[in-house]
């Protein structure tokens, strides 16, 4: 059924040639077939023939719309002239900029690409506008006359400020799918809030699980929310294009930070509303199994899961401590939760008296969970990370050579195809103007004009 929406969108494009994309400008990357898994021919993208306006800044937003690039949409992200999305200025670190006489010559005096903004941006084109100009709302209703989706993420009713609200844009284009990312939602008495990762993982519970339990709460290592949510806006963009077929119309989804962060308290919510249980912070520990934390070695760390005294058995032999599975302090799980302290440091200091890789080398068919607690060049280096190919190496027209994460999922063990580097400022605008049927005098005069 997806299937007939995307070629009816496709056909219902090729009404319009002025407005098709052209597909000659766009430079395939050429990136080698995956096989993680079992091989197989993979999938035709998708999402070919949905064209989507990005209207989103930051994280959130063009994590959903990298996705669904990543599915074979078309991705026009729309970004304020002269700024772009503000991940833009986040450097360092950034990428090694080519010399100046090996990148295109309007795009020399441009800061260099930051590494936050090419995480999340393959697969799209930039477009730079003014928003607040008469001129530059006219190509955005061009756009929008001419997407299947919207997704933005301006604080609630903002958008509509300009000409571009849920009901501006319905007017336009009755069956446009228009998603709004927002801190706390459309409704309520923090509509208005803007939303920022880190504040909502303190007001809706995650910070307060997060850290050890005698250190004040701590954020987690990446803005888990906000990836969240991107995960969120992505599935729910997925589900109103099935809608839009079985009921011909639009739709607008209310996703926000708030409520993707509450659902993915899991059972730490369903303990608060089942059992009136109130969470705290175990660190990386588990409230009711012991041992199931990190430990620490003579030169880093190890997470243990021991989940059952079979488990716990087997570890005091690695740990040559064949006297603990007996001790009644430690005979069960309930009896280890209520003497955790004294278990735990007993382990601590085996632990300690070795090199990390040493144990590491004693559990392999032991039937323990462990895994190492590695850092980035580790996680990167990681033998599976090289088995299942997880970067992706583009060419990108002004860093020259760069790696990404690929595609997380496979489809018959192949992965989706990068097909563009993230674009830099405003790298598609003349393409795009053309394709809105705009002539060259045109393009030079709004350019002239500061409109695009």
């Amino acid at each position: 059924m997806l299937g007939f929406t995307l070629r009816s969108s496709v056909r219902a494009r090729a009404l319009a040639p002025s407005l098709r994309p052209t597909r000659e400008c766009v430079r395939h990357i050429q990136v080698a077939s995956t096989e993680p898994g079992a091989s197989g021919p993979g999938i035709p993208p998708p999402l070919k023939g949905i064209r989507i306006l990005d209207l989103t800044r930051i994280l959130a937003g063009p994590t959903s719309t990298m996705l669904l690039s990543d599915l074979g949409a078309e991705v026009i992200k729309a970004e304020q002239i002269g700024k772009g999305d503000d991940t833009r200025s986040w450097n360092p670190p950034s990428a090694p900029m080519l010399p100046d006489h090996l990148m295109p010559e309007e795009a020399r005096d441009l800061p260099p690409e930051s590494a936050y903004f090419l995480a999340v941006n393959r697969n799209k084109r930039s477009i730079t506008i003014d928003f607040k100009s008469p001129a530059g709302l006219e190509i955005l209703h061009k756009l929008v006359a001419q997407s299947d989706v919207l997704v933005e993420n301006f604080i609630s009713g903002k958008l509509s400020e300009f000409g571009l609200g849920w009901e501006d844009c319905q007017k336009i284009n009755p069956r446009l799918i228009y998603a709004s990312i927002t801190g706390y939602g459309q409704t309520g008495p923090y509509r208005k809030a803007a939303g920022y990762d880190v504040i909502i993982e303190g007001e809706a519970g995650l910070m307060h699980i997060t850290g050890e339990p005698d250190r004040p709460p701590s954020k987690v290592g990446v803005a888990a929310t906000d990836v969240a949510t991107g995960l969120y806006a992505h599935g729910a963009i997925m589900a109103a294009l099935i809608s839009r077929q079985q009921t011909g119309k639009g739709v607008w989804i209310d996703c926000n930070l708030f409520e993707s962060q509450l659902a993915g308290l899991a059972n730490i919510a369903s303990n608060y509303l089942i059992a009136g249980q109130e969470a705290k912070r175990y660190g990386t520990a588990h409230p009711s199994v012991v041992p199931y934390q990190v430990l620490p070695c003579k030169d880093g760390f190890i997470m243990i899961g021991a989940g059952n005294n079979r488990q716990f058995e087997s570890l005091c032999r690695i740990l040559d401590l064949p006297d603990l599975p007996n001790d009644p302090r430690f005979s069960s799980n309930p009896v280890r939760v209520e003497n955790r302290d004294e278990l735990i440091k007993i382990l601590s200091d085996r632990f300690m008296e070795q090199d990390r890789d040493v144990w590491l080398a004693k559990f392999p068919g032991a039937g323990v969970p462990y895994g190492p607690i590695n850092n980035i060049k580790q996680t990167f280096e990681h033998p599976q990370a090289i088995a299942r190919n997880v970067t992706v190496e583009v060419e990108h027209p002004r860093a020259g050579k760069i790696k990404l994460v690929a595609p997380a999922v496979t489809y018959n063990g192949q992965r989706m195809k990068v097909t563009r580097p993230p674009p830099w400022l405003s790298q598609h605008t003349e393409e795009i103007l053309t394709e809105l049927g705009y002539s060259p005098e045109k393009i030079a005069e709004l350019k002239k004009a500061k409109v695009v």
